[in-house]
Formats: C-alpha cells, structure tokens, sequence
C-alpha cells in the first residue's frame, strides 16, 4: 500500500522549476536533472536481509526450462567493470559511477530463451517488477552488480545483486535482483503501471505515461544518502 500512496503523491505534485546545470556536463546531464556527487537513497518497504546460502536468481517464463542461479554460480561467471551515469526519475543524475557484475550478455547464453521471447520483466524483492524490452538488455553495459565503488554494494542499494540499465531511468535498474520473466508481449511493472512512462529515456524525458504528471526539482532533498 505505501508504494501505491507515493506514486499517487507523486502523479499530483507540481510542475518542477527549472534544474541548473554546469554548461561543461549539459551534453551528459537529460533535462530536468540536477548533478549530486552525493547518492540518494531511495526505496519502498523495509530492506530485504539475506541468507546467502539460499539465495538464488530465478530464470522463467519464455525459456526452454525454469533455471536459478545461485551466487556463487553467478561470481564464477566473467566479471566486468562499468563507470557510467545514472539518472533518477525524481530529478537526480550521478555520474561517473563505477561498478562491477555480470554482463546480462554473459548470462544470456545459459538461459536458453525461447526466439519468441522480447520483452523481460525484471523481478526484485519486495515484489517490485519492472519491465525492459531484450534488445535493450543485450546492450553492452548491462550488468548484474554486486559491487560499487570497490566496495560490496550495500543493501540500501540493491545488494546483494542489483541491474544496472544506465541508458534509461534508475527505476529500470531493479534493487534487489530476484529474477527475470522472459515473455513474448510487453507488459507494465510496478511503476509503470502507476502513472510512470513504459520506456523511461531519461534524454526524451519519459517520466510519465501522459500529461499532468509532474516531480518537482526537490524530490530527492532529504532523502538518506551513502
């Protein structure tokens, strides 16, 4: 119910003032964003807490069977390096973040997914969905984090496991990665299906499924920081 009362809150809110932006970082910066070198810490509900030795990714829907994961298996897998910016619907932006995972293209050739599957929809704990088309993960810079900054990504982030989709907004870069549903229609995640735009391009400033749906600039002030 409280995710539901903020994205109400959030429909119903006034039209933003404009966000400055240093004239150097304008071509990095979408409209509307403001730059932090500080990181925001936003989610809904109470912070999962894990026993690594259960935990599992799952792996369903359009694929030839239904496989998991578990950690370890995850970790032998190859691991890349990714510095990228980040960019919140709540009108943050964050560059030059630096973090380290699995490639959604490394993990794809073991999943075995049917050629009618085109869309994913991308599972996270406390029952947050949210949902990509496949050719977007298939790009380069698609990874499953683990860590951030050098560090082990934290739980307010999204650890132990979190996606990291840097060409749309950060709502599409699920914390607390529990699994991906292949399918072969599109269909709405959380967000999307509570006002938030399907596709979330941070540079067409896709925020919302329609007009009249507003954030302000301020959004994230007062929001807990790491």
């Amino acid at each position: 119910m409280m995710m539901h009362n903020k994205a109400e809150r959030l429909k119903k809110v006034k039209a933003p003032l404009k966000a400055n932006v240093p004239p150097e970082l304008a071509h990095r910066v979408p409209p509307g964003q403001t730059v932090t070198d500080r990181f925001p810490i936003l989610h809904e509900g109470e912070v999962p807490q894990y026993d690594m030795s259960t935990w599992s990714l799952k792996v369903f829907g359009e694929v030839e069977k239904e496989l998991s994961f578990t950690y370890d298996e995850l970790m032998s897998l190859p691991q890349t390096d990714l510095t990228c910016d980040i960019h919140c619907v709540t009108r943050w932006s964050k560059l030059d973040t630096n973090w380290r995972g699995i490639k959604f293209t490394d993990l794809l050739p073991k999943l075995g997914v049917k050629p009618e599957a085109k869309y994913v929809m991308v599972h996270g704990d406390n029952d947050y969905t949210t949902n990509i088309p496949l050719e977007d993960l298939m790009r380069d810079n698609i990874i499953l984090a683990h860590t951030y900054e050098g560090e082990p990504l934290t739980a307010k982030h999204g650890g132990p496991l979190r996606l990291i989709v840097p060409h749309l907004y950060f709502w599409k870069s699920a914390k607390w990665l529990t699994g991906f549903q292949f399918m072969q229609e599109d269909a709405p995640g959380f967000w999307e299906q509570n006002g938030f735009h399907n596709y979330a391009e941070p540079f067409a400033e896709q925020r919302f499924s329609g007009d009249g749906f507003y954030l302000p600039e301020d959004e994230w002030h007062g929001k807990e920081y790491d």
